[in-house]
């Protein structure tokens, strides 16, 4: 008889998991049972599908790779508050309840834009014995408009306006400057569906999310890879050169010709690199 560790898992088994506040998170779990844990956490308006690339990809052959889509986002619940977006300490419980759910045991987490914000208050909240890295790409470590970049500034307020014309056109514009050359139509049409499925709740609280003590998680993670496109404009180079400068265990991996998406735009050498890292 075979031993069950060494199973396949079909990829795309979908899963669903609990919060503490009430809600429900869609999640689907990929590749080898028996591989290295990979957790994906996206971004802003973004969802599980983002990942595709990975999941589909050469990443989900030796790996076992989980994704979720974020509350507000995907076929997560949205309720229409913004309260239940504002609390970052929601948003770490959010993490730990799909780790839990998903029986993960010592996963690399990777963090992915507004992704990282919420990973480093996982790890402020519930420690770092329960991971065995952090990946941060173009990731958000400090909400700080100087550490920000010019896409993500000129969008603030018009992805959270109450006028609906402006906050639709914003969020194509938005995510259009996640590349650094426009993906293909069918991609971005699917895109586009996602994204435009976040409540304006959403847009409105994330821009309130304190970052408080995040600074010494980003200090004391012991195996750190820092991701980031060399035609970035959402986040500035300087919102990953400075985990480095606090961490000096940390290091950089530049990719150049991409912008926000490097996993999507260069997956191949994305997906080496974290394949790498996950079985180091």
């Amino acid at each position: 008889m075979s031993d069950p560790s060494s199973r396949t898992a079909r990829s795309g088994d979908h899963f669903t998991v609990s919060t503490p506040d009430g809600l429900t998170l869609a999640a689907t779990t990929h590749g080898p049972t028996s591989g290295p844990e990979i957790l994906l956490v996206h971004g802003l308006g973004q969802s599980r599908l983002s990942w595709s690339r990975q999941t589909a990809g050469t990443l989900a052959e030796t790996c076992r790779i989980v994704s979720y889509d974020l509350r507000g986002h995907g076929d997560s619940s949205k309720p229409d508050d913004v309260a239940a977006y504002a609390d970052p300490a929601l948003w770490a419980a959010d993490l730990h309840a799909v780790i839990e759910a998903a029986g993960l045991s010592r996963p690399i987490i990777v963090g992915w834009s507004l992704g990282g914000l919420v990973a480093g208050h996982y790890l402020k909240r519930y420690g770092l014995d329960r991971i065995a890295g952090l990946n941060l790409v173009g990731a958000v470590t400090r909400l700080a408009p100087e550490l920000l970049g010019q896409a993500a500034l000129a969008h603030v307020e018009a992805l959270s306006s109450a006028d609906f014309a402006e906050r639709a056109d914003a969020i194509a514009s938005f995510l259009a400057a996640c590349f650094a050359v426009p993906p293909p139509d069918a991609d971005f049409r699917r895109m586009l569906v996602f994204n435009g499925m976040v409540p304006r709740a959403v847009q409105l609280a994330v821009p309130t999310l304190d970052d408080d003590g995040l600074d010494d998680v980003w200090a004391t993670v012991p195996r750190l890879l820092v991701t980031w496109g060399d035609e970035e404009r959402h986040t500035r180079f300087e919102m990953s050169q400075r985990v480095l400068d606090l961490n000096p265990a940390a290091r950089m991996s530049v990719f150049e010709g991409a912008a926000h998406v490097p996993f999507y735009e260069r997956p191949e050498r994305f997906n080496r690199e974290l394949a790498a890292f996950a079985h180091a």
